[in-house]
């Protein structure tokens, strides 16, 4: 399959809230949530007013013209908090655009966009039963704090 991935353009930030519900890990067997859930505070911070801190990135894949992942980054006291020099990831697929490589090189060039412009390290939440934790280790996220269910990760960039 063909695809780019760019800088998402502003007028493109409300799909961030599509590839925020994707990004919602549903263990085999479960129910999806209701698409309500995104109203949550929690959920929230990731993409309320997206775009006016200084630290609001992202990028987009996209194939013929349709976007169909979003990697993004900005600087919120989520999950994934560190510090507040540190970005928090958010990375998601369109389910049918998944298994083909195609989040691997939205999050490489994520990290990449992320130490060009001086970052020194990016951080997320996973679920530990998250098959994408795996590709977080793969490319150089390291497990910095955990509880029950989820790590907290840093890639030092």
């Amino acid at each position: 399959m063909q695809y780019i991935i760019r800088q998402m353009l502003p007028q493109e930030y409300p799909l961030l809230e599509n590839f925020l519900y994707e990004a919602i890990f549903i263990p085999n067997g479960a129910a999806p949530p209701p698409r309500e859930i995104l109203v949550d505070p929690h959920l929230q911070i990731y993409i309320d007013r997206f775009g006016t801190m200084k630290d609001d990135w992202a990028l987009a894949a996209e194939t013929n013209g349709k976007i169909i992942g979003a990697a993004w980054v900005r600087i919120i006291k989520d999950y994934g908090h560190l510090d507040d020099e540190t970005p928090s990831l958010a990375i998601s697929l369109y389910k049918d655009y998944r298994g083909q490589g195609i989040g691997t090189s939205l999050l490489k060039e994520m990290l990449a966009f992320l130490a060009a412009r001086g970052y020194k390290q990016v951080s997320l939440s996973v679920q530990k039963a998250n098959y994408a934790a795996r590709l977080y280790q793969k490319l150089g996220f390291a497990i910095v704090r955990e509880n029950e269910e989820e790590w907290i990760m840093r890639c030092v960039l």
